[in-house]
């Protein structure tokens, strides 16, 4: 599995460098802000929604310390997508938020 961590993102983030992000958190998590930019899909609609995904795209996941993350680019990979995990999750996120 493919990791970054939030640092990398928030720098990726700056520079001319178009990324998908897909926050898994659940909506209630989100309220508390995420990153700019990104989608949220929680875990639980993944399998339901990952058809909203274009496959020739590159994907960073991120939920809030990194486990439910790593979980879904697991999921997200056995079915062919090219998936990152974030690190830390939000909790390590230090940049701005929607």
């Amino acid at each position: 599995m493919k990791e970054i961590t939030a640092k990398e993102v928030e720098q990726l983030l700056h520079g001319e460098h178009r990324l998908g992000i897909i926050d898994v958190r659940e909506v209630e998590e989100v309220k508390a802000g995420m990153i700019p930019g990104a989608v949220n899909i929680p875990l639980s609609l993944l399998e339901f929604r990952m058809n909203e995904l274009p496959k020739d795209k590159e994907y960073i996941v991120v939920c809030s310390s990194g486990g439910r993350s790593a979980r879904a680019v697991q999921f997200l990979e056995s079915y062919g997508y090219n998936v990152t995990n974030m690190t830390g999750g939000m909790l390590a996120w230090e940049g701005p938020v929607d």
